[in-house]
């Protein structure tokens, strides 16, 4: 009896206990607020309805600290077992940091300050679509609004992303700020980026180059990485997929005074997969292996440099899956293989001049050699590219300026033993200049301007501007606009579907830049509907047109030449955001609608493998154990290059997390109603040895169930 009593004591002298954080002017949940209990040293992070639980908390008084950033932290004692909800409010603080600070405006502003508009992905988001493709960050940018993950080969599962749509080659990816995926590699770049060590993606649309340079005609993607803090992290991801796909990630990160550390490394095996039983590969043999050292020094508070290698080696190889397994076989004889290796350096050194000035400098070399064979042909080539960049920055009460200067070169070298030789170099020398201005509390402008040389393609002046209305009623509008331009070169969609073959180099002296203009406006609004409801939407319009876009014709001997086109590539429609938010339940609702016109054909015809019509909702439960995601997409009708209609189609998927304190583990279905292209139509014509491959508008491989575990052994107190 005496036990039995002890037993029940000790368990009502815990207690289980949510603490809610809210801003005290909006009174908004605030996710990602840090509440700490100072004599049990025991912590927790508030979710995104702004509550942090705790467990085995025993009754008496103590002290918690809530802090956020940009807010007066709050030091309060409070009784537990406590009587009714424990909600705390907390006070803006004078440099307010409304959400986290974006790194694609060079500026270091919030979103919510910045007049261009930028779409923002965060770590919580990026960390479900790594459990749903750990691999690579194709499924990040695939369920973005208005964004298409492109296709481009069955075989080797070479994809572009279009945003708009528009060409893969018109969107400008970074790493950090740094132009690392462009060019010969860019069919290939999105498939080898695994998601594990990036903290945030940013997503500007529309014409960007005052910032970036060139190539940024349908806008830029920028990966931001996570950065070391003074609590070690680590990370141990494992995955498992039905289709006999595994991959390994692991990170960790660490400060210490004044150096810091994050280390990341991933390695993939795909074996040969055919989900339609038409023998050849759906999703191809690969071997993958990455790594991402970075080293941080901080000398002093104002100043700090960090240095970083990349580097991955990938071989896929797909097509005839008797080949693939067993070696050449009679009409067995067709395989596509992408052996590649890159590596790269980036370097960046910040210092503080004074209390409103900066400096800074960056630096980075990138390598990339890639081998592409197919039957009795291969196109081998290796790229070099430097980028170097010097910024200074001014950052008063009513404005910020930018002020800067880089120099970016792109060497092609192709095999000497191959009998079309198209190297290629550019050197582009860029001066800009930005500038941001708070004419008040409500209105904040934005302009640039930026004068680009290229000694072989001339000189680009590219103006840009962007105006922010925003009140305290939830409301706020962007309307911008700006010029863009291209370099040509031979890595192109049209290129990359026909494995480079017979494809002509550049000719200089008969070729324009692509050049554009173009601009976007939207509008946002949020507010509570009733009780704990509430609700948000954002609806953007834009156009963007091209001129002297890039065109690949075929000649009368056989081969393919590159010309410009004699009128416009016109792009405009709408994207619609809504979002619902009751507890623990989140709704998400998406439409975008893409007119992509062609007006250099005849009648002017929406750009093939384009849908019109696109619908998302994806439905999110969350709480301290589990996390479940529902979502469905529908992508409308679309053409081929020969007029054909397609299909239209839905996909959905379904992720369940379970949270431990060791980490979590979960399990995804993905595309769980087997929706494929082949269902509709094949995807490779007969026969075996001389097979024709047709173009890809649907997912290939169709139905793939996967799980696995996230092992966090500290740095993970609570979940």
């Amino acid at each position: 009896m005496l036990t039995l009593t002890l037993c029940f004591l000790a368990e009502a002298q815990t207690n289980q206990l949510q603490i809610k954080v809210i801003s005290e002017t909006e009174k908004e949940p605030l996710l990602g607020a840090n509440v700490y209990f100072k004599q049990l040293e025991k912590g927790a992070i508030t979710n995104f309805i702004g509550i942090a639980a705790f467990t085995d908390i025993p009754d008496g008084q103590h002290q918690i600290i809530i802090s956020y950033l940009g807010f007066e932290t709050l030091k309060v004692q409070i009784q537990v077992p406590a009587h009714s909800d424990l909600i705390f409010s907390l006070k803006s603080g004078g440099n307010e940091l409304d959400e986290v600070v974006i790194k694609s405006s060079r500026s270091t502003r919030t979103i919510r300050k910045i007049p261009t508009r930028i779409e923002f992905i965060g770590n919580e988001e990026l960390g479900e679509k790594a459990m749903m493709n750990p691999a690579n960050i194709s499924m990040v940018l695939r369920e973005s609004t208005g964004i298409q993950m492109q296709q481009t080969s069955l075989s080797s599962g070479s994809t572009t992303i279009r945003i708009q749509g528009l060409d893969g080659r018109y969107t400008q990816l970074l790493r950090d700020g740094f132009p690392l995926y462009g060019g010969f590699s860019s069919g290939l770049s999105i498939l080898q980026i695994p998601p594990l060590d990036l903290q945030q993606f940013e997503i500007i649309k529309g014409s960007s180059s005052t910032l970036y340079g060139g190539g940024a005609i349908a806008g830029l993607v920028n990966l931001v990485s996570k950065i070391p803090d003074e609590e070690p992290a680590l990370d141990i991801m494992l995955t498992q997929t039905q289709a006999l796909g595994s991959t390994f990630n692991i990170f960790y990160s660490k400060r210490h005074d004044k150096f810091g550390v994050t280390l990341y490394s991933s390695g993939h095996y795909q074996k040969a997969y055919d989900s339609d039983g038409d023998d050849f590969s759906n999703l191809p043999k690969t071997k993958s292996i990455s790594f991402n050292p970075k080293f941080f020094y901080y000398p002093s508070n104002k100043t700090s440099f960090w240095f970083g290698v990349n580097g991955t080696y990938d071989d896929r190889i797909g097509g005839d899956i008797t080949k693939i397994e067993n070696g050449e076989n009679g009409i067995h004889q067709y395989t596509e293989e992408n052996i590649s290796k890159r590596l790269s350096t980036q370097a960046v050194y910040k210092t503080q001049l004074d209390s409103i000035s900066s400096f800074h400098i960056k630096n980075s070399i990138s390598f990339f050699d890639r081998n592409l064979t197919v039957p009795n042909f291969s196109f081998d080539g290796k790229q070099f590219n430097t980028f170097t960049e010097v910024t200074y920055l001014k950052e008063t009460l009513k404005a910020d300026w930018i002020f800067g200067a880089n120099l970016y070169s792109i060497n092609f070298d192709e095999n000497n033993n191959a009998p079309l030789q198209r190297d290629q170099r550019d050197i582009t020398y860029g001066l800009f200049a930005n500038n941001i201005y708070d004419f008040s509390d409500n209105w904040v402008l934005e302009t640039g301007f930026r004068a680009d040389y290229s000694k072989d393609w001339g000189f680009f002046p590219l103006p840009r501007t962007s105006l922010l209305y925003k009140n305290n009623n939830g409301l706020s509008s962007r309307i911008g606009g700006g010029l863009g331009y291209k370099i040509p070169d031979i890595f192109t969609e049209e290129a990359e579907s026909i494995n480079f073959k017979n494809v002509l180099a550049i000719n200089k002296s008969n070729l324009k830049a692509e050049r554009s203009y173009g601009f976007n406006f939207d509008i946002n609004y949020k507010t509570r509907l009733f009780g704990e409801v509430r609700f948000s939407i954002n609806q953007l319009f834009y156009l963007t047109a091209i001129k002297n876009s890039l065109l690949l014709n075929s000649t009368n001997n056989g081969f393919f030449t590159f010309e410009n086109a004699q009128d416009q590539i016109l792009s405009k429609g709408a994207e619609t955001n809504i979002k619902f938010t009751y507890k623990y339940f989140r709704w998400f609702l998406s439409y975008a609608f893409i007119n992509t016109k062609l007006k250099y054909l005849e009648g002017n015809p929406q750009k093939p493998l384009t849908s019109k019509h696109n619908l998302g909702s994806v439905i999110m439960y969350e709480s301290n154990k589990w996390r479940i995601g529902y979502e469905t997409f529908y992508t409308g009708k679309q053409f081929l290059s020969n007029g054909t209609e397609t299909e239209d189609f839905v996909l959905m998927g379904l992720l369940l997390i379970r949270n431990f304190k060791w980490g979590s583990a979960f399990v995804n279905f993905e595309n769980f109603t087997d929706r494929k292209q082949s269902r509709f139509s094949p995807l490779v014509l007969p026969t075996h040895e001389n097979p024709i491959f047709l173009e890809i508008y649907a997912p290939t491989d169709g139905f793939i169930f996967s799980l696995g575990i996230i092992i966090k052994p500290f740095g993970n107190d609570e979940h």
